[in-house]
């Protein structure tokens, strides 16, 4: 597997991470733990060293998960968490609200490297802006576990240009974590830019479209009642109808080239900077070996050409998140 660099920074990974979010929640019921701490183990042996968790994912199951699945990789892999949710104070399965105060920041660093197992964290995002708490009181507090030794990279997710230059200016940001595929490009604008500029790493979560770009889900899929996919605005059937015209464009592309719409897809972001590294989730063997193959997979120039030709004339149906959450990024 190839590694790249994210920005600046010295902080170096395989090309293509692995998010684990789904295989403790959001999408459906947490899959089996042997199963999981089996495909974890076999991501690192095909080259994977970048590993995507948070507290809030289960919430804990996932942290605790990877911590076993991974400590005999210790020195090997990189893992990156995240801060900034409120959980439910009775233990309850959801979160509400968001609390980046360094009082807390410090307090879920210390949980989430017990439940790692490790001494340091090697990645530590701001889960989501905090509108509340000053930006750079939160890059303060990340500044001080980096001082401690309990940290060693900073990184956000979610936010905008004027919230990562603000955070940077106290405390280096080595990875930015947005949304970013084929199907939600906004980043582009302002954000890919500013990144170039500062030196800073992209992380795409969702590159595969959390799963349509794959080519396997269509208007009449359906989903388990706790896939978090059912509210969301660009999954209802009509959208997913819609947008089928970029699959079948993907599809095309895969097929000259020998790959799956998923690998074009995963390749198409690593085309675009050296300093992107993709996280796609997966719970099957296949689907891993499927997204580690992406990296392999060269695009030309006419290629990402016929693909940028093809996509301006494709406008993707729906919203990327009902309202309540559509709100949650910062400027």
């Amino acid at each position: 597997m190839k590694k790249r660099k994210l920005g600046r920074s010295n902080l170096e990974v395989s090309a293509v991470g692995l998010g684990c979010m789904g295989m403790s929640f959001g999408y459906g019921p947490a899959a089996d733990r042997q199963e999981m701490i089996s495909l974890l183990r076999t991501a690192v042996e095909r080259g994977v060293t970048f590993f995507d968790t948070a507290e809030v994912y289960g919430p804990f199951t996932n942290e605790e998960l990877l911590g076993e699945a991974l400590s005999p990789f210790r020195g090997r892999v990189v893992i990156a968490t995240k801060f900034g949710f409120k959980l439910d104070p009775n233990g309850g399965p959801k979160w509400v609200g968001l609390d980046s105060r360094p009082q807390h920041v410090k307090q879920v660093a210390e949980a989430s490297l017990k439940r790692l197992r490790v001494d340091a964290i090697d990645l530590f995002y701001q889960h989501r802006v905090d509108p509340e708490v000053p930006i750079e009181d939160v890059a303060g507090a990340v500044k001080d576990l980096i001082r401690e030794g309990k940290v060693k990279h900073f990184g956000l997710s979610e936010a905008g240009a004027q919230t990562i230059r603000r955070a940077h200016a106290v405390q280096p940001v080595t990875a930015l974590q947005s949304e970013y595929s084929l199907w939600w490009r906004s980043p582009e604008t302002e954000v890919l830019p500013t990144l170039e500029e500062l030196g800073i790493g992209l992380v795409p979560f969702s590159p595969l479209g959390k799963g349509f770009l794959t080519g396997k889900i269509d208007e009449n899929t359906t989903f388990d009642s706790s896939d978090f996919r059912n509210v969301v605005p660009r999954f209802t059937p009509e959208a997913r109808k819609a947008n089928l015209a970029l699959v079948d464009l993907l599809a095309g592309i895969a097929e000259r080239k020998k790959a799956t719409p998923a690998q074009i897809a995963l390749a198409w972001l690593l085309a675009r900077k050296p300093w992107i590294v993709p996280i796609p989730g997966t719970r099957k063997m296949e689907r891993l070996e499927e997204n580690i193959g992406a990296a392999a997979v060269d695009l030309t120039a006419d290629d990402l050409r016929e693909i940028e030709s093809a996509t301006s004339k494709i406008t993707v149906q729906g919203a990327r998140y009902p309202e309540h959450l559509g709100q949650m990024t910062g400027r």
